[in-house]
């Protein structure tokens, strides 16, 4: 098979699909690897360590679309990269298209097969491409959110840690998943005072087994996520709903009963966002004040250390990349229900039920998809 890898172009996102680990293991394979020119600059990778690797260099997007069976990126593709993309041809990125419906016509119309990272599966009901970022996002969301506690930065210049006299910052972090357990771990970490909130009680249980006495932990209703709320510093928005637009847990009315300044980190930005008043924001300006209450909805966060978090997914993504180039995907996916479990769209055809929901959308089983 050939694969190509183009240089990322959303705005501040510095990772790149392919390492040249994962290149060279391509080519061991029997496969071409054909990569855009500087797409690696991002993350630390030469155009001559690809070379190393065995892959070829193209001189733009155009040349590695045009060239390859299957496209590896890391963000959803962007409208231009959408209008290259043809009928047959795989595409192996992260998609979060619930609350992209301009994205999800274009990847329709283009009769290509989509695969989301977000939403390929593992046999313990994990998901095992977006936990890399997920655990990268999660340890950046205090960090980023104690810059935007700052003062100067329209926060509440509360420092996390506190200091001799003065107490720590007050974190509550919605969700117990991957991206708030690390969350929970780093803010615990810098000294701040933290809550871990979540729906499910073996989760708390978990988190409360395995972390006792370095956060707390609260079950999520709809009055005890408010009320903790009120009384944080900073609120780490972490809940995800597999493939489908993240819940609204704070609406603007209830900004009001906020303190003033308190930080709002989305880590669900990708999927819609779990704060009413977010929108997706970038690297180059982050953060934005609504009613007094400073928002953070970076879309892109692990791209800020586009180094590791690159190496990161690359780990995760090899393997289920060489079985679609080794396999094609209908036999990679026949023999892999969780592989299967990452097609959002096939052929003009949405394949994932939580996105067709979303969207309003007519969706077919994906096991229908493997038969066409």
């Amino acid at each position: 098979m050939h694969i190509g890898c183009p240089k990322e172009i959303k705005p501040q996102e510095f990772r790149v699909g392919l390492t040249p680990n994962a290149a060279h293991e391509a080519v061991l394979h029997g496969h071409t690897v054909t990569v855009e020119t500087e797409a690696g600059v991002g993350a630390g990778f030469s155009d001559a360590d690809y070379i190393a690797a065995g892959a070829q260099i193209a001189a733009n997007a155009a040349d590695v679309f045009a060239a390859a069976d299957m496209i590896v990126k890391v963000k959803e593709p962007q409208p231009v990269e959408r209008q290259m993309l043809r009928e047959g041809q795989i595409l192996f990125t992260y998609l979060h298209l619930a609350p992209d419906a301009a994205q999800t016509q274009d990847l329709i119309a283009s009769g290509a097969t989509c695969i989301a990272y977000e939403t390929v599966t593992d046999r313990n009901g994990g998901l095992p491409l977006l936990a890399p970022m997920s655990e990268v996002a999660g340890r950046l969301a205090p960090q980023v959110g104690a810059w935007t506690l700052q003062k100067a930065n329209g926060g509440r210049g509360v420092l996390m840690g506190g200091v001799p006299g003065v107490g720590p910052a007050r974190v509550a972090v919605i969700g117990g998943g991957v991206v708030g357990t690390q969350a929970a771990r780093i803010a615990a970490g810098m000294g701040a005072d933290v809550t871990v909130l979540d729906r499910s009680l073996p989760r708390l249980r978990y988190l409360d087994d395995t972390f006792a006495g370095v956060f707390k932990t609260g079950f999520a209703s709809a009055g005890n996520t408010i009320e903790l709320a009120m009384q944080a510093d900073m609120i780490i928005g972490a809940v995800l709903i597999p493939g489908a637009a993240a819940p609204k847990l704070i609406s603007r009315a209830q900004l009001a009963d906020l303190k003033p300044g308190a930080a709002l980190v989305d880590v669900a930005i990708d999927q819609g966002g779990c704060f009413e008043t977010s929108r997706a924001t970038t690297h180059q300006d982050p953060i934005y004040d609504v009613d007094g209450i400073m928002h953070y909805c970076v879309a892109n966060m692990p791209g800020a250390v586009a180094r590791t978090s690159t190496i990161a997914l690359g780990n995760a993504t090899m393997p289920f990349m060489l079985a679609l180039a080794d396999k094609g995907w209908r036999q990679a996916c026949s023999d892999d229900p969780h592989l299967l479990a990452g097609l959002n769209v096939h052929a003009g055809q949405v394949t994932y039920a939580a996105v067709g929901a979303a969207l309003g959308i007519v969706t077919i089983d994906p096991q229908d998809a493997l038969r066409q």
